[in-house]
């Protein structure tokens, strides 16, 4: 290669711009210098070390695959989730309005994060629990909005609410224990409590919530959604939540609290949480933001126990070291400057609005034919049909409905459809009970 001085008078650029431009390409390893001979090309090129050299032949072709456990030879044929069928309006969706959601404000968050964070802050284990600051914020939010009880040290940041039911599952079970679980229930709750070899004890759900005389002696856990109970969306009683508490307390039981979308309550103020009124029982209390904001966000949280905070440290260490710091520090911004709890007053009126426009029209084509089941909460309506027709309609009219049926444990009702009305403009709402009825 030239010197820096020649190539610096034959290009017209400085000679510091040229030396610059060489140290460049020497850390890189396109070039290297030889103290007293010069600068010279390297023999071998960067691009030559990243890349495997081509194998000439066919394909492989494929074996009969791995052996798969009876768990997973399950998975295999009911866990499908259609996606949005082109030219339908769907009902079948439901989930935070992604247009709605004050993007600018997050990216501003997201950005100052980045530039705030120290490298101690992104090493290795330093916030296997979670980001400390977000814990704290954690811990305001849901003394404010749940009267939960706790201390920001008994909060563990985990990648969404599926992760915080998996390391209770494998913490808290051994195969062939019990456990109580709604019927009807959250499939993703079931199939992890499944796959940890738990027997299941599915409990019916009546318009007070879970059937507490009907839990038994022998579970080792039980999972509820006391606030808006999936999917029906029954409230769990006064009554009934102190009965399920003295059971876990006289059987030594834990109960996993799952909250999932108790913000969005559009008959009241939020109902306090189960936590909140718990003495001397075991309760996890589970939470998600990814329902609020966005599902992509992928952060939950999960409230243990004081005595059960260092195990599940180490099971969160286990399962992926922890949660990407950039993203809870940003979420901690968001929450500390109010963005959170304003974005929230704003989506409780608007899926509140798009709910009884919902309803209205059922009540409106349908009359007595459509029952609305379950309190005024949510992102869906649980709605039972007097009409065997509905989906031959629906079919028929590109509505793309959900049956309630996949979520029954044992004998489900054909008539039950969970209608989800928080992405739909209420025009489009009215438009699809229009097609569905008779």
């Amino acid at each position: 290669m030239p010197s820096t001085r020649e190539a610096a008078e034959a290009l017209a650029l400085s000679r510091g711009t040229v030396g610059q431009a060489y140290e460049q390409l020497v850390s890189e390893g396109y070039l290297e210098s030889v103290r007293g001979s010069g600068t010279f090309v390297c023999r071998q090129l960067p691009e030559r070390l990243l890349h495997a050299p081509a194998v000439a032949g066919r394909l492989a072709a494929c074996g009969p695959g791995a052996r798969l456990s009876s768990f997973g030879k399950r998975l295999r044929g009911n866990f499908d989730r259609p996606g949005r069928l082109p030219g339908h309006i769907s009902l079948a969706h439901s989930g935070p309005d992604l247009h709605l959601f004050p993007w600018e404000l997050w990216h501003r968050c997201y950005v100052r994060s980045l530039r705030s964070l120290s490298l101690d802050a992104l090493s290795n284990g330093r916030h296997v629990r979670g980001y400390e600051p977000l814990c704290d914020e954690i811990a305001g939010y849901v003394a404010r909005s749940r009267g939960v009880r706790c201390l920001p040290g008994q909060v563990i940041v985990v990648n969404g609410s599926q992760q915080a039911l998996d390391l209770c599952a494998r913490l808290l079970l051994d195969r062939g224990d019990e456990v109580v679980i709604e019927n009807p229930c959250y499939i993703g709750a079931s199939r992890i409590f499944e796959a940890s070899g738990a027997r299941l004890r599915p409990v019916p759900i009546d318009a007070e919530g879970i059937v507490c005389g009907r839990l038994g002696r022998a579970a080792r856990l039980a999972y509820v959604t006391p606030a808006h109970q999936f999917p029906t969306g029954a409230a769990l009683s006064l009554r009934r939540r102190l009965e399920l508490i003295a059971w876990a307390r006289r059987h030594d039981a834990v109960i996993i609290e799952d909250d999932y979308d108790s913000e969005y309550r559009y008959g009241g103020a939020p109902m306090p949480a189960l936590q909140g009124l718990a003495d001397g029982a075991e309760i996890l209390y589970c939470g998600t933001f990814s329902t609020v904001m966005f599902p992509g966000l992928r952060i939950g949280y999960l409230i243990v126990p004081q005595p059960l905070v260092a195990v599940f440290e180490r099971a969160k260490r286990l399962a992926d070291r922890h949660t990407p710091v950039y993203h809870q520090a940003a979420l901690c911004r968001f929450m500390r400057e109010g963005h959170l709890e304003r974005h929230i007053r704003r989506m409780r009126r608007t899926y509140a609005l798009r709910r009884a426009a919902l309803v209205e029209a059922l009540q409106d084509r349908f009359g007595a034919r459509a029952s609305i089941l379950g309190e005024a909460a949510g992102l869906h309506a649980y709605v039972r049909f007097d009409d065997p027709e509905v989906a031959t309609r629906a079919a028929r009219n590109k509505i793309q409905l959900r049956s309630a049926a996949a979520y029954f444990l044992g004998r489900a009702r054909s008539d039950d459809y969970l209608l989800g009305f928080s992405t739909l403009a209420e025009r489009s709402l009215r438009e699809a009970v229009k097609r569905l009825a008779p």
